[in-house]
């Protein structure tokens, strides 16, 4: 016959845990995802910001920033460059010589009064005047002389368009107005400035009454003035400093985006 002992409790042990009733377990808070996200929207704020600008810096300016920035180029570019030290002129002499200019004189930029004729301010009254800048430059013979002008305004393209045909012959820079020879003067389609040329003979001799540089071209005009060809060197230079400032007001193109 066979006695059967009860199993022993191991001393220190206590009754076995219920598996359904756990102590509650207090969560920690985890930053670390709240902050990846976060930076994610930052991250696309600040690629969205840098995007905008960069479509900004590269769009195109408009024709009225154009015509305004023109109108500061009075007091925002070097002077060699808005009166280059030497001006070339392909086929722009009598007979389609070439020719070419050097600067001899160059004015400090001057208020309107006191660099103007009184029938050039009377023209100027509707738009206003800001600046007038000149230079003279010399033929490669060192037979003419022609003063080169720029008259700033503050006006707008269509303030500018009524002065056409209001301009009589300029003053020169460096000359007396009773050697002016040849003249012309244009209204830039690309800016509020008035261009105007003028000529003369460097050997000091006057001149009866200047003339339109187009009178002094035709080929049946006679006298000194147009056997010099002193209204091809007006309309040539004049030609040359409108590229100048073609140029110069030309909006930049931007740069394909990357």
């Amino acid at each position: 016959m066979t006695t059967s002992t009860p199993h022993a409790v191991l001393a220190g042990s206590g009754p076995e845990p219920d598996p359904e009733h756990h102590p509650p377990r207090h969560r920690r808070p985890t930053p670390a995802p709240l902050c990846a996200l976060l930076g994610l929207v930052l991250l696309c704020g600040a690629a969205l910001t840098a995007w905008a600008d960069h479509r900004a810096a590269h769009r195109p300016p408009t024709a009225e920033a154009v015509y305004r920035r023109a109108g500061s180029l009075w007091r925002a570019t070097p002077v060699d460059t808005l009166f280059p030290p030497v001006l070339a002129g392909p086929d722009a002499g009598p007979g389609g010589a070439d020719r070419s200019w050097t600067r001899v004189a160059l004015a400090p930029d001057a208020e309107c009064g006191p660099a103007l004729a009184p029938a050039w301010q009377a023209a100027l009254v509707p738009t206003g005047c800001t600046r007038v800048l000149r230079a003279t430059y010399t033929d490669a013979t060192r037979s003419s002389l022609v003063t080169v002008g720029m008259v700033f305004t503050p006006a707008d393209a269509p303030a500018m368009a009524a002065l056409g045909g209001h301009f009589t012959a300029p003053p020169g820079y460096g000359f007396a107005d009773g050697r002016r020879a040849a003249w012309t003067a244009s209204v830039l389609p690309e800016g509020p400035i008035v261009l105007y040329t003028v000529s003369a003979f460097t050997d000091g001799r006057p001149v009866d009454a200047p003339r339109p540089a187009e009178e002094a071209m035709r080929k049946d005009a006679t006298g000194a003035v147009a056997q010099a060809g002193l209204g091809h060197e007006a309309k040539a230079v004049a030609t040359a400093m409108e590229r100048t400032l073609h140029t110069l007001t030309a909006p930049a193109t931007p740069e394909p985006a990357r």
